[in-house]
């Protein structure tokens, strides 16, 4: 099978080849350079054979043409990235977010990023869907407005919020319909605002929910993903989206992946603890890819991190990943066994 087939067969409930697998991280201060980012991404494709590559931009792309200043300089650290001056401190500043352009700045970036990487793989003759990589909506809201989305909502700003929220879907729905005609599989449309934790499902139904559909409209892309960040997701509401795979953090967050399979039915992308690869558990990490292979007889599953890798990179223990994926498979299947 090649990359693209075993990623289909698996969307399709079945069990390939081999069980297709991936992993993804920053590149810090590459991530601003289009052309190194597209030649790091294809150089860490190489060294670990994934079977679908993720673009692996920096996590305020989405913001950087809206007015914010960000400070990067933990991420290579293995912290995140802050923003230290927003546009939007009142309720107010709502109303002045504009439409970001997908001709320019950030966003363009990005595309011709997506467009060197995908030309690569093409003259390399590598048959491997890539996933291109966009924020949800309300996620985007609330890393512009530096965490004051749910105070301002709460002070009566519900409708200014609607509204930008209309004007950054708009941004979004064009840079993922973009992703998909330069020749991505689909997008990865990551949520940091899902979680019962956060805020709730009467809220996410009514300011995540609809803005999340029209992005997955606008892909088209026969490979989408939604990414559910952190603790206590809503799965009841996300289960429904109309993706093609789901990755949420596995085994830290429920459901387990058979009961998320089940009540989904759709591909599971999961199962590795992020940061068990990040602090070199190689037990734990072989016992989460057991585990999850086990709990799906390895059908409908894409093994990942629930999560970016974060920094630094250990590409010994990288490697292990898909070496102890390779060893649960032979013990658990035999080869004539496999669909």
């Amino acid at each position: 099978m090649t990359k693209t087939e075993r990623i289909k067969a698996a969307i399709d409930g079945k069990r390939p080849d081999m069980i297709p697998y991936s992993l993804w991280s920053h590149f810090p201060g590459v991530d601003m350079d289009p052309v190194r980012l597209a030649e790091h991404t294809w150089e860490f494709y190489k060294k670990l054979n994934v079977d679908f590559i993720k673009t692996m931009s920096n996590g305020m792309y989405a913001i950087e043409d809206l007015g914010c200043e960000i400070d990067y300089s933990e991420v290579a650290k293995g912290g995140v990235a802050k923003v230290t001056h927003t546009p939007v401190s009142e309720v107010d500043d709502w109303n002045s977010v504009p439409a970001a352009h997908i001709g320019k700045g950030a966003l363009a970036r990005e595309l011709a990023s997506l467009e060197l990487l995908l030309e690569r793989l093409r003259r390399e003759g590598e048959d491997v869907p890539v996933v291109f990589t966009v924020f949800s909506p309300l996620t985007t809201a609330d890393k512009l407005s530096g965490k004051r989305l749910l105070r301002h909502i709460a002070e009566g700003g519900g409708g200014a919020v609607h509204a930008a929220l209309d004007r950054i879907t708009e941004s979004t729905c064009a840079l993922a319909r973009r992703a998909v005609e330069l020749g991505a599989a689909g997008v990865f449309l990551a949520s940091q605002m899902s979680g019962y934790d956060v805020m709730g499902e009467a809220l996410y139904r009514e300011y995540g929910v609809p803005y999340d559909l029209r992005v997955l409209q606008a892909s088209g892309g026969w490979f989408n993903a939604l990414h559910a960040h952190g603790d206590n997701i809503l799965f009841g509401v996300l289960k429904d989206y109309p993706v093609h795979a789901l990755n949420w953090h596995v085994w830290e967050s429920p459901p387990d992946p058979d009961e998320g399979h089940d009540l989904a039915a759709k591909c599971i992308m999961g199962g590795i603890k992020r940061m068990d690869v990040t602090n070199r558990n190689k037990n734990a990490v072989r016992s989460q890819i057991y585990r999850t292979v086990k709990a799906l007889d390895g059908a409908g599953l894409i093994l990942t991190p629930g999560c970016v890798i974060r920094h630094p990179l250990d590409e010994e223990m990288l490697a292990f990943v898909r070496q102890a994926k390779d060893d649960v498979e032979q013990a658990l299947f035999a080869r004539s066994d496999i669909d």
